[in-house]
């Protein structure tokens, strides 16, 4: 038998065995890796909208009762997925998260911030500082006031911060002490271990001397991938980052022209440049000036970005040459904040070989004698070196700021602009005058107009602000671009003056504003381009007046849409053109290149689009039909546009004319979306009413818009719908030839969807490929969109998944039952179009127009072979 003394003696022996299992499991070694992501203030797990699992934070708190958790009262639709930002940890007074980390290793913090109203407290309550140990990375941060600024709803702050020689890591939460009632908040925190990246960055200026970075924590400002799309977290090389877009902080009109690597080349790592670095998405795209050789000898390509003031920042250039392949074929400059950088860039010279990524760091100190909290990249050929090519690349970028002496990383909150507080001001005393029922409604409604009066102001308020600084330099004809939130959420709008000759201000159609958004082409330029408006170079026709293909910049091919000069026609949308187009660049948006207007002319200049417009490769054309596949492409490339759109300029933009003729394709069959003349900014405008026009073609306009005059972006989502079923179908919106049940497309599509009788009215062409499952799935979502009420429809992310996700469906057909092989004869419709229009005193105005097979219609954006309004 066992004694009670042995049953002790085990006991004993199985607990001293087990506490040190436990010591040796949670031990780290220097090299370990550590991954902490957290979802401040969630009971749970949860997943973000890149698949990463998100953990509950409570188990890393010193001291659970300086804090509480909190729930969003709620979701901004900008938020890309609720976990982190719909939950949040509160802390009222000073608060600390421990966490073990590597001795010897650098790691990332990220910082998410989403704010809101957490229960009773007001957001602009939340003033803060956080700590790292013994770094300020914020300080009296108001998340609310860095939002409004930045119209922006969500923040993240990404740093990296030298090794914790300790193995310890404490993230304090501080709220502050100059503010009654203040407190602080987090919704998600990311700590990550990371390799030391960092090397002794050049000193600009002092070619001798160096920084050293190794030994510094370091906020990171900007990530650009230059040249290429936005690379999610996801799609980082092993790193968590993201990657942004660069065209937004291209300064002027001079874009120069991007690239992408060939299915030959093979971007390779090196022993000096390892997947850390950068992902391999960063080196497979390029922006370079252009091929001519004299243009660029006279211009930089240049890229401008907001810093904070007194800070020394590290600036990372990636290159990696995959068109060049011997030296001197490719040679420039580098500026940075007009200082030379480097002299004699060749990218093949450093890296030994084209296909092999190098990149280099140089260190400038941002002084704020003049004010200035702007940091300038300039790139520029080396004429001395006398290379093959007149030509610069670039790769990616990232700017890096430093902590001070003292240890602090710290800026300033962005400041609001005057003229944004005083029309949010005025917007809420508005909407505050309209009596709801339902206390929900009422704050979506005040928010809806709030948000469009305030996405107003931004414009306004950005051209006010830039000719305010600019008015001491001189940089005539220059283009605009507006960016989004990057990592350290600064924006910049860059616009440059704008000289236009040959009319007075009172005969000028275009508003100050719209005339400092884009290039100005010369009217000289216009007829040099064009042959003096040569008429073998008309390509289309409309009631705005005639488009051409003219060449600019020594050879570039472009679409020129020339207005007739005797007609008032279209002078709205001509302004209205410019200033959205000149704001967005996305890569399914039709590119506005400049404009014109000079002895009564209106002209805008655009990207050519090859193979003209979708709708006539569906019906009346002798061109070959498009593959289903080849459709489902270009609906998917559209609805990528119209979801950028909606959720990723900086406030929501509808774009009221959906249609197949309003969707371009270039000669890669890449679809993008155009007409922007009837476009309006903001999620919800005039709730209530429409006291302006309200514009939208016919046979796709939204019946509740319609009914109620309440535009919302599901109205795109609507019009949409009808392109789904237009594409399917080959046919057009309205055939009024046609029985009375079967002229809108709409209603006889979802009458034979209901019916279960679609597969008759599809396009005859497609009979017998299309999966079952996958057209299954397209009727699906094109039916959703056509809901007759808004708050029904799927937003265009959901539409755009559910496209992308019928592609895949699609891919095998043969291994699947398709649809029936019955075939029907082709019919050849004839076009209609009906433009409605709502005037201010609630009067319908119906003008219809039905084309002969010899005479397409079009609208007001098309560029090619097209009749308009």
């Amino acid at each position: 038998m066992i004694s009670i003394t042995q049953i002790l003696y085990s006991i004993i022996f199985f607990s001293l065995t087990l506490n040190n299992t436990i010591h040796v499991l949670c031990q780290k070694t220097e090299t370990d890796s550590v991954s902490y992501v957290l979802s401040c203030g969630a009971s749970s797990h949860g997943t973000d909208e890149n698949g990463r699992r998100w953990k509950s934070d409570a188990r890393f708190l010193t001291n659970s009762s300086n804090s509480r958790t909190a729930t969003a009262q709620y979701q901004d639709p900008s938020l890309p997925s609720t976990t982190p930002y719909m939950t949040a940890r509160i802390f009222t007074s000073n608060s600390s998260y421990k966490f073990s980390v590597s001795p010897k290793q650098r790691f990332w913090i990220r910082l998410h911030f989403y704010p809101a109203p957490y229960s009773s407290l007001d957001p602009s309550n939340a003033s803060f500082a956080v700590f790292a140990n013994g770094f300020t990375l914020l300080n009296n941060f108001s998340a609310s006031i860095t939002a409004q600024a930045l119209t922006q709803a969500y923040i993240i702050r990404e740093f990296s911060i030298a090794p914790s020689q300790s193995g310890d890591l404490s993230i304090t939460f501080s709220p502050s002490t100059q503010r009654k009632g203040a407190y602080a908040f987090a919704n998600g925190i990311e700590v990550i271990s990371m390799p030391d990246i960092f090397n002794a960055a050049s000193l600009v200026g002092f070619s001798d001397q160096f920084v050293d970075v190794q030994s510094s924590s370091l906020q990171t400002m900007l990530r650009l991938n230059v040249g290429g799309q936005y690379v999610p977290p996801n799609k980082d090389s092993g790193l968590t980052r993201t990657w942004y877009d660069d065209s937004p902080y291209l300064f002027g009109a001079a874009f120069g022209v991007t690239s992408q690597v060939d299915n030959i080349t093979k971007i390779e790592y090196t022993g000096d440049v390892k997947e850390d670095i950068a992902p391999l998405n960063v080196y497979s795209t390029a922006r370079s000036m252009g091929p001519d050789a004299k243009i660029n000898e006279n211009y930089n390509l240049t890229w401008v970005f907001q810093v904070d003031a007194n800070f020394t920042y590290v600036v990372r250039f990636h290159f990696c040459e995959y068109v060049m392949t011997k030296i001197n074929q490719r040679v420039f400059d580098i500026f940075v904040n007009n200082q030379t950088a480097q002299q004699s860039a060749d990218v093949i010279a450093w890296a030994g070989s084209s296909g092999l990524p190098v990149y280099k760091d140089y260190a400038i100190y941002a002084s704020d004698r003049d004010g200035d909290d702007e940091l300038w990249v300039a790139l520029h050929p080396s004429v001395s070196m006398r290379p093959e090519y007149y030509d610069s690349i670039l790769n990616g970028l990232e700017i890096f700021k430093l902590n001070d002496t003292t240890g602090n990383l710290a800026g300033p909150d962005p400041v609001p602009s005057a003229i944004m507080l005083e029309a949010e001001a005025r917007a809420e005393a508005a909407a505050k005058s309209f009596v709801f029922s339902d206390s929900s409604i009422a704050a979506r409604v005040i928010g809806g107009v709030v948000g469009g009066v305030v996405g107003c102001a931004i414009v306004v308020g950005a051209a006010f602000i830039y000719v305010t600084k600019m008015k001491s330099k001189d940089n005539s004809s220059q283009c605009s671009s507006t960016n989004w939130l990057t990592l350290n959420g600064y924006s910049r709008t860059s616009t440059g003056k704008s000289t236009v000759s040959g009319r007075s201000n009172a005969s000028s159609h275009l508003s100050s504003l719209a005339a400092g958004l884009c290039r100005h082409f010369s009217l000289s330029e216009i007829r040099h381009g064009t042959e003096d408006f040569s008429e073998s170079k008309v390509i289309g026709v409309g009631g705005f007046g005639k488009v051409y293909e003219g060449l600019i910049d020594g050879g570039t091919k472009v679409a020129v849409k020339r207005s007739n000069p005797s007609s008032e026609q279209g002078v709205h949308e001509f302004e209205t053109e410019i200033e959205m187009l000149s704001r967005l660049r996305h890569r399914h948006l039709v590119s506005l290149i400049g404009y014109c207007e000079e002895d009564g002319e209106m002209i805008l200049v655009y990207d050519y689009m090859a193979n003209g417009t979708l709708r006539e490769h569906l019906y009346k054309t002798n061109k070959p039909a498009l593959s289903w596949k080849q459709r489902l492409e270009i609906c998917i490339g559209a609805a990528r546009g119209l979801h950028y759109l909606h959720t990723g300029a900086r406030y929501t933009i509808i774009h009221r004319d959906v249609k197949t003729t309003n969707i371009l394709l270039d000669d890669k069959w890449v679809a993008k979306v155009s007409d922007f003349g009837l476009s309006l900014t903001g999620p919800t405008l005039n709730q209530t009413h429409v006291s302006a026009k309200v514009k939208g073609s016919f046979g796709y306009l939204d019946p509740e818009y319609f009914r109620r005059q309440q535009l919302t972006e599901k109205s795109d989502v609507y019009s949409f719908g009808v392109v789904l079923f237009e594409v399917l179908c080959a046919r057009p919106a309205l055939n009024a030839s046609l029985p009375k049940e079967q002229v809108s497309l709409a209603d006889w599509a979802l009458h034979c969807q209901k019916r279960g009788i679609l597969e008759e009215i599809i396009d005859p062409q497609l009979k017998g490929h299309i999966n079952p499952e996958c057209l299954k799935k397209f009727t699906d979502t094109a039916e959703k969109c056509l809901s007759d009420h808004g708050i029904d429809r799927p937003s265009m992310g959901d539409v755009l998944w559910n496209l992308e996700f019928a592609l895949q469906l699609g891919k095998n057909p043969e291994e699947g039952n398709v649809v029936s092989e019955n075939k029907s004869p082709r019919e050849t419709y004839p076009t209609h179009n009906a433009l409605l229009n709502i005037d201010e005193d609630s009067v319908l105005v119906l003008s219809e127009e039905i084309d002969d097979p010899d005479n397409p219609e079009a609208v007001f954006s098309q560029i090619v072979n097209q009749r308009g309004r």
